[in-house]
């Protein structure tokens, strides 16, 4: 029997993979999830030792009614394009094990998986005769990569918003120079979290949704988790394999919940990650809600960690589904009350934290810096700001018997200005990223308005 999908608020029936890949958000305005997630404890033997690409089929066959020959060639595919044979590598610096996550084509954590969703959404258009326009919000990385998934590719469209002047030069260059007729760049006047907020607005517009055919790339989409998935399996088997370890200990840096969450469900499948490890910047609100049962939002800080710089995360729900011990009726009034009074309490927890199997903490600015130009100093590594703040608060929960993975999730060449003001030298580049500087720029800026926005798809949209 195929697996299928269920809305976190509860509306409708359940829907097959092809519907959750193509529809993103769930009708009823919840996010889709499994119906039941597999236990793959006896698997682990026989998978710890397979290729990026037969893990990954593996991982996602349980998942994705695909044929078999399908999955495979969509995978290989997507994976074909990484400038390393092992997709996600570890690397290890000073007894310090680091998961690089960046030699996709866009050099961030999200080709792992948007290259797959370019490909998953062009099979099942192609299936259908069907059009699609994507509509994305990014903090940095996503927009980039999503581009790069859908450039050019038949039967897509993809309309990108991004806070102006709020993500680093070489993340929008990155989109702005893409030429590709099927692409738009839009720079709101406002914050990730008013850009998300517009597309979130969009989508519930059930008849504007499908009069312009819209679908999401954001981690709202569930085939982006599932794709995150694999590398979670693939890091911790290469570090169990190196020490001996029977589980690991996982530091995330995240801001809009998806890639921890990603590992979330890993540990659910039966991986051995004993405690996986919640790294924010200033923007704090999910370390604050795993170390006090209180999710609250606050105004958006600006860092040199822009990919982080979110105060909602739009896949906590997922997460709160599973605290409400799957009770949409629950999740639907705390997010509603969340949505009137920016705020929700978990009853009954304190200090001692709201889940065991998390870990949270923050790093500033300042320490963030610091831990860039120690670990160049002194190990000739070069981390991106997002990456340090992952290894900063890991490093607060190490452990003698569980060795540490940290998610590298951008190259650090993205971000050169940081790592200048972290190091005083000029080091971080890249030949794909060097290449852009000069290259003409396509943008639109808006207003942060949902109208605005809404006007612009009408106009450009046949």
């Amino acid at each position: 029997m195929s697996m299928k999908y269920i809305s976190t608020r509860g509306g409708g029936a359940a829907v097959d993979f092809k519907t959750a890949v193509l529809t993103g958000l769930a009708r009823d305005g919840g996010l889709f999830l499994p119906d039941s997630i597999p236990d793959v404890r006896a698997d682990l033997p026989a998978w710890s030792g397979l290729d990026y690409g037969a893990l990954a089929r593996e991982v996602m066959g349980r998942f994705a009614d695909l044929p078999a020959a399908d999955l495979r060639a969509m995978i290989g595919g997507s994976y074909a394009a990484f400038r390393h044979p092992d997709v996600t590598p570890v690397v290890d610096v000073n007894g310090l094990h680091i998961l690089e996550l960046f030699h996709g084509p866009t050099l961030a954590f999200k080709d792992v998986a948007l290259q797959f969703l370019g490909r998953a959404f062009e099979y099942y258009l192609a299936q259908s005769d069907r059009r699609l326009n994507i509509l994305a919000a990014t903090s940095g990385d996503t927009g980039s990569a999503a581009i790069a998934g859908v450039r050019g590719r038949s039967g897509l469209r993809i309309f990108v918003l991004y806070p102006h002047g709020r993500v680093s030069p070489a993340q929008e260059r990155q989109m702005t120079t893409v030429p590709d007729a099927n692409v738009f760049c839009i720079a709101v006047r406002g914050s990730f979290d008013d850009c998300q907020g517009i597309v979130k607005t969009l989508f519930r517009d059930l008849p504007f949704r499908d009069r312009y055919e819209l679908g999401a790339v954001n981690s709202i989409n569930w085939a982006r988790l599932l794709a995150q998935i694999v590398y979670y399996f693939y890091g911790a088997f290469r570090v169990m394999e190196r020490t001996g370890a029977r589980a690991v200990r996982i530091a995330v840096p995240t801001g809009n919940f998806g890639d921890i969450f990603a590992g979330y469900l890993a540990m659910r499948m039966g991986l051995p990650v004993s405690r996986l490890i919640l790294a924010t910047n200033e923007n704090d609100i999910l370390a604050r809600f795993f170390n006090t049962g209180v999710y609250r939002r606050e105004t958006v800080q600006a860092t040199l960690s822009p990919s982080m710089d979110i105060q909602v995360a739009s896949n906590f729900e997922r997460y709160l589904y599973y605290r409400m011990d799957c009770d949409p009726r629950k999740v639907c009034r705390m997010m509603e009350a969340f949505e009137q009074s920016g705020q929700l309490r978990l009853e009954g927890t304190g200090s001692a934290g709201v889940d065991p199997l998390f870990a949270a903490g923050t790093c500033a600015t300042s320490d963030t810096l610091a831990l860039i130009r120690e670990f160049y100093e002194q190990h000739g590594y070069l981390l991106d700001p997002h990456s340090a703040v992952g290894v900063r608060v890991g490093r607060r929960f190490l452990s003698p018997d569980e060795p540490l993975l940290a998610l590298a999730t951008a190259h650090p060449a993205k971000f050169a200005d940081a790592i200048r003001q972290a190091t005083g030298h000029d080091l971080a580049h890249h030949p794909v990223l060097d290449a852009l500087a000069n290259l003409p720029q396509r943008r639109t800026v808006l207003p942060a308005d949902a109208q605005a926005v809404r006007d612009f798809l009408r106009a450009h949209i046949p």
